[in-house]
């Protein structure tokens, strides 16, 4: 069996030191669409390096988006890219990501592998941290098709409720249709989000966004439209993979403010051509 839950979990932490410069922000920023306008002084705080911010989300590609990537590296763990996709993903800051970081630290781990009958989901966990202490904490579920039915267990579910009441903020992003091709330059090189024919091995008619950009997306909007512009109130992020976005394609953002409580913004992310069908789902942005 290519997945062996046990000895993937078992194995032991691997440590990975991590570095970014404010280029690496820039071109994350860019490759979520950011900077259009150009000139307008809200989009200078993620493209010019004077006035940069690091939008919270960037944690998913530091030194690369090494925590994913890694991940299906180890033991016991042995599947075909074709049959992967992100199914979930969370982030969790610690402190204010730095615009530039070079004595970074990552821990990352097998948590845990979930049996769901005609797919596993691989969760993998990691813990970066710098000379003054933690900077964030992520979590990602990867689901791999064909590779369940293992008799393990299927692990938790949960599913939050649209609100029942019209969004509070509802923001259009377009989405290029070189948005892939720009986005997979921060670290994520899978073939699906570019190449026609691996698509199609991947059951996709073209190439897909990749989630994490998606992912990006909708915190950006949520950021300028629900936050102030302030990515420091960003506290926690995260996301369900509902569906694909293809590039060229339009993400509507749906935004209800302090659901169910305070410091808490509820999303849904869509695509707009297809009749508004999910790419995000149960997400929800934890703000101070």
């Amino acid at each position: 069996m290519p997945i062996d839950p046990a000895r993937a979990t078992a194995a032991p932490p691997r440590t990975t030191p991590l570095a970014w410069d404010h280029k690496d922000v820039i071109l994350y920023h860019l490759g979520l669409g950011a900077g259009i306008p150009a000139t307008d002084p809200e989009e200078l705080r993620y493209t010019l390096e004077s006035r940069l911010h690091v939008l919270p989300s960037f944690a998913t590609v530091a030194g690369g988006g090494r925590a994913v990537s890694g991940g299906l590296s180890f033991p016991g763990i042995d599947v075909e890219l074709a049959a992967v996709l992100h199914g979930g993903q969370t982030v969790t800051l610690h402190r204010p990501l730095p615009v530039r970081a070079a004595d970074v630290t990552q821990t990352s781990r097998v948590a845990a592998v979930y049996d769901k009958g005609k797919a596993a989901v691989i969760v993998l966990r990691a813990d970066v941290a710098d000379a003054d202490g933690p900077l964030w904490t992520s979590s990602s579920e990867i689901f791999v098709k064909g590779e369940g039915g293992f008799g393990g267990e299927r692990g938790t579910t949960s599913r939050l409720e649209t609100p029942d009441r019209a969004p509070d903020a509802t923001v259009d992003r377009a989405v290029r249709e070189d948005q892939a091709l720009l986005y997979r330059l921060s670290g994520d090189w899978n073939p699906l989000h570019a190449d026609p024919e691996f698509a199609k091995l991947a059951g996709f008619d073209k190439p897909i966004l990749h989630g994490l950009c998606s992912y990006g997306i909708a915190l950006k909007a949520v950021v300028d439209t629900a936050l102030g512009g302030d990515v420091a109130r960003v506290r926690s992020y995260a996301t369900r993979f509902a569906g694909v976005l293809y590039p060229g394609e339009t993400l509507r953002v749906r935004m209800w403010r302090d659901t169910p409580a305070p410091g808490r913004v509820q999303l849904t992310a869509t695509a707009v051509e297809r009749d508004d069908a999910p790419v995000l789902t149960d997400t929800v942005v934890e703000h101070a």
